[in-house]
Formats: C-alpha cells, structure tokens, sequence
C-alpha cells in the first residue's frame, strides 16, 4: 500500500460540477498540511499517509473503508485515521464538505506531552475512526478557517493546539494533568514551549535560527534567542552546533 501525501491524493482532472479543493499548509506546525473541499464524484483510493488525518465533516456524507470496515461521516462528525491505516473515501448520496488536516506524529506527540504533563506518553492512537461531536468539530473547523484566511499570531495558533487538545483528551485517551499538583502553564507559556519544540527539530535538521524563527512563529531571531535560551539553557546556534547533522 502506497503511502501519499493529501497533495499526492487530490484529484488530477478538473473538478465536477459543485465540487471544490482548496490544499494549503501552516509551516509553522511542522508543515501542517490542510484541505477544505467539497466532493460531488471524487473519490480517493485505497492509500496511507505518515502522518495522522483529523477532519470534519460540515455537510452531507462521506463514505470511507477504515481498517476493513465501511463507515459513514455526517455532519458534527470527526473522522481519525492514525498513521499507516489503509482508508478510502468517496461520496455518499449527493456528496459531503469537510475541512481536514494531516499533523506529523511528532507535533501530535509533543501536544500530547503538554497535556498529559508527562515527557513519555507514547504515540498517540485514535481507537474510533468515525466520531460524533459537534463541539469538537466546531473547534477545529474555527481554526481550520483562520489557517485558511492566513491569520498568524496566538490567537490563530492557540485554536489549532486547543482543538487538538481536545481531540486527544476525548478520543485518544490521553489523561489530562490533574490541576493543582503541577505548577501548569498559561496557555501563552504553553504555546511558546510548542514553538520551542518545533524549533529544536528544525535546528537539528540544520536549518539557521532566522529560517527557524520565520517557520515557528516568534517575531525575528532575537524572539526566538530568549524563547530558546530560557527553556533549553543556550542560543539555537550553540543548540544548532552541538547537534545538527
């Protein structure tokens, strides 16, 4: 079974009547790949992604093979596929509309640390790959649609780690921190260690503390330097140095 990327899997002939796809990413969240679209007669083969897929469903019916079983997505629905699992997805009736996103399982895997407050949680897993919840959908598509307008700063990015959050607390059974017996984070303090994370990857994969400060959201490479200094103990480039390849 191929592995693609949702790039990879978009239709190559011109869209139907009705139908829409828009794929952009966020680089900012490890290349976060998104698509919003609307799907008359798509449909998508049997294939896998390396990353996870958390989407939702806004408007009639998908129908999609998971794991062996065929299963139906409806408005206020979630649909999870967790890395490697084979799936497909077509239209049902009269077609759906769905935003969707493909995060890495190491963003999902540093967002689940946060919330659990324990550095080795595992690799998260979503047992259900069809899930009814409209508060959550809500949530995601909220953050989904800013990604889409461009919105950059906290606000955009505290919706996207807050819905993600919340995917994994009630859907992949990932325990909370209980509050009161840690010294816990605001979210402004969270969201700034989710941006150090990031970019700790990023430098150890070479790319130069101004290229890593663009890609992760702080304000230039001096925002960047006291983020980094204060949670790691030294300068991205003395981090860099040690431990790029």
């Amino acid at each position: 079974m191929e592995t693609i990327t949702r790039a990879d899997a978009m239709p190559m002939a011109p869209p139907a009547s009705g139908e829409r796809a828009r794929f952009f990413t966020a680089e900012r969240f490890d290349g976060l790949e998104c698509l919003a679209a609307t799907f008359r007669r798509h449909r998508y083969a049997l294939h896998t992604h390396d990353t996870y897929v958390i989407g939702a469903v806004s408007a009639g019916c998908e129908s999609l093979t998971v794991r062996g079983r065929r299963r139906y997505a409806r408005p206020g629905d979630f649909i999870f596929t967790n890395p490697e699992d084979v799936h497909d997805g077509a239209p049902h009736g009269e077609g759906y509309s769905y935003r969707t996103t493909y995060p890495t399982v190491a963003l999902l895997g540093r967002i689940a640390a946060e919330v659990s407050g324990r550095a080795a949680v595992g690799t998260p897993f979503f047992p259900e790959p069809v899930v009814h919840d409209p508060q959550g959908v809500a949530l995601l598509t909220a953050a989904h649609r800013m990604l889409e307008e461009g919105a950059e700063g906290l606000a955009a990015d505290e919706r996207l780690l807050g819905a993600y959050a919340y995917c994994l607390v009630r859907h992949a059974r990932i325990v909370p921190a209980v509050v009161g017996r840690e010294p816990g984070l605001t979210p402004h303090a969270y969201l700034v260690n989710c941006r150090v994370g990031a970019a700790r990857a990023r430098l150890r994969r070479g790319d130069s503390p101004a290229e890593v400060a663009a890609a992760t959201g702080f304000c230039d490479q001096a925002h960047l330097t006291r983020a980094f200094k204060a949670r790691v103990g030294v300068t991205p480039g003395a981090y860099r140095a040690a431990v790029s390849r």
